[in-house]
Order: structure tokens, then C-alpha cells, then sequence
């Protein structure tokens, strides 16, 4: 189930880096927790990003579920990439704020993030995450997050070693 992804906004939105795939998960490789946890991108669009990370007793809370933070990390990524799938070549990224409501437990064998741009800008990007579990081939809505990222290079003030 893909919660209007990227399909609808192909046309909606401006694409300002045509490489924006390859800056998307040469980022995503850089980032050793992701690859600790075993975190993959299966899907980069204009204004979209899918991550997955199959279970791992290690990933769990005292119930075998898949641990909230590990829930949050997902959803932090997969709006943070979605909102750089639109920036320019010379952009960073950080995450301003966001805000995640678990709606049911992480139990499953696979988690699933999948983050939209809700609105671009040229400084302040708003998106919607959707984390999913995949429980005995069924798929689970299990989390729905709302963030807010900030454009490093349109920051009046951002630290020149943020800049690549």
C-alpha cells in the first residue's frame, strides 16, 4: 500500500538535480547506523523515498516488536530523503522537527518507511512518513509521522563543513 507516493507527484513537483538518485544513496551509504541496522532504499522518486529493514532480534523492544526508535529512525529517513529527492546538487539536509504517531506494535518480519513531500520549499521542506510492518504476508500500518527539514545550503547561517 503506497500512500499516494510518488506517483501523483511526478508532475507535481520540479525536479533541480537530475543525479538526484545517485546523491540520494551515496548519502544513504554514508550513514553507518542505517547500514548497522540493515537498513536498504528499495525505492527513490521525485519526492519519495522507501526504505525497508528486515527483522532482527537485536532491532526489538522487551516484546519482540521492533523497537520505537528504530520506528522514528525509519520515518526520519525516509522524509528526509524524500525532501532531498528535490534540492539542488550542492544541498544538505537535517531534519528541523517531526512528530510520530504509533499506531499499532512493530510486529513483523519486515519494516517498511515510506516518506512524501507534502509541501517544498526553498528552505523548509514539510513531508508525511508511513512506517509499515509486513506480519505473515500482510501488511500493517503501524506509524504516520509529519516532519519539517531544513535546505543547509539556504540557511542564512549554515556551518561551512555542512556545505559538501
Amino acid at each position: 500500500m503506497r500512500l499516494s507516493g510518488a506517483q501523483g507527484n511526478m508532475e507535481q513537483f520540479k525536479v533541480k538535480d537530475p543525479d538526484f538518485e545517485k546523491r540520494v544513496r551515496d548519502s544513504f551509504a554514508r550513514q553507518g547506523f542505517m547500514d548497522f541496522i540493515g537498513a536498504q532504499i528499495t525505492a527513490v522518486e521525485p519526492g519519495y523515498c522507501e526504505i525497508q529493514i528486515p527483522y532482527r532480534h537485536e532491532l526489538t523492544q522487551q516484546h519482540g516488536y521492533f523497537h520505537a526508535g528504530i520506528i522514528g529512525t525509519v520515518a526520519d529517513n525516509v522524509g528526509g530523503y524524500a525532501a532531498f529527492t528535490l534540492m539542488e546538487a550542492t544541498s544538505s539536509i537535517l531534519t528541523v522537527e517531526y512528530k510520530i504517531n504509533f499506531l499499532s506494535p512493530g510486529r513483523g518480519e519486515l519494516l517498511i518507511g515510506r516518506g512524501r513531500v507534502i509541501k517544498p520549499g526553498k528552505t523548509i521542506t514539510l513531508c508525511r512518513c508511513d512506517v509499515f510492518v509486513i506480519d505473515n504476508a500482510v501488511e500493517r500500518h503501524c506509524a504516520a509521522a509529519q516532519m519539517t527539514l531544513m535546505n543547509m545550503q539556504n540557511a542564512p547561517d549554515a556551518p561551512q563543513h555542512m556545505k559538501p
